[in-house]
């Protein structure tokens, strides 16, 4: 199997999942940053026209948006399987990837994660509390329902690690420290010990912004 070439920027939650699937794969990879601010520019754009990050190359074949890529990769990858065989599980699993698309990542995690993370590291910027705030309701209901959804299964798809896991984990990730976390988590201990069942494993341990941002510097 050939290398693989991950295009994406340090601190990408997104490019975090792709760099962890790939990890759990044991697959090798080449990773190239994208500069903050060239992103809508060649030659990012010829491979993203809508000038997002991560984007795959294999084979001289090139795929973005995230969920794609994952489902790209277990399928070209099949061992170890991330996704489950019984219809149920996998009908789960891409429920839970399509709420941390649809309304985590869009409204939540793009908005306090940014406010919080993002800008003061990447911009200097100091959080305006009001926008964090403003946030909150919905990322309530997300968390509850990723809750209630795990419920008392060790991951989302049930007893295996699947696609979905690596997909939401580097989401959830971003949360912990920041003020909001212990509002958004006291009613959900077992989302808490799902995200440190995730972040001992090598696949998300080697793939945090200070890991990728070593691979970026190499």
């Amino acid at each position: 199997m050939s290398e693989f070439t991950v295009y994406s920027i340090p601190g990408s939650p997104y490019g975090r999942a792709v760099l962890a699937t790939l990890k759990e794969k044991d697959a090798g990879f080449r990773y190239v940053p994208v500069a903050p601010g060239h992103f809508r520019q060649e030659p990012h754009v010829s491979r993203h026209p809508f000038g997002k990050v991560p984007v795959l190359e294999h084979d001289g074949f090139m795929l973005y948006e995230t969920q794609a890529i994952l489902r790209y990769l277990d399928r070209v990858l099949p061992e170890p399987s991330l996704t489950p065989a019984d219809p149920k599980a996998a009908g789960r699993m891409d429920q839970v990837m399509n709420i941390n698309d649809c309304y985590f990542f869009n409204g939540v995690a793009n908005t306090i994660g940014f406010q919080r993370v993002v800008g003061p590291r990447v911009l200097g910027m100091t959080p305006d509390e009001a926008v964090c705030a403003a946030a909150m309701p919905r990322a309530h209901q997300v968390f509850d329902e990723f809750s209630r959804l795990l419920g008392e299964s060790a991951y989302f798809a049930g007893d295996m690690v699947s696609i979905a896991d690596l997909l939401v984990a580097p989401q959830i990730d971003f949360f912990v420290g920041l003020p909001e976390w212990g509002p958004l988590t006291a009613n959900n201990p077992n989302l808490v010990a799902w995200l440190e069942r995730m972040n001992a494993r090598p696949s998300l341990a080697e793939t945090t912004w200070d890991h990728t941002a070593k691979m970026a510097a190499a």
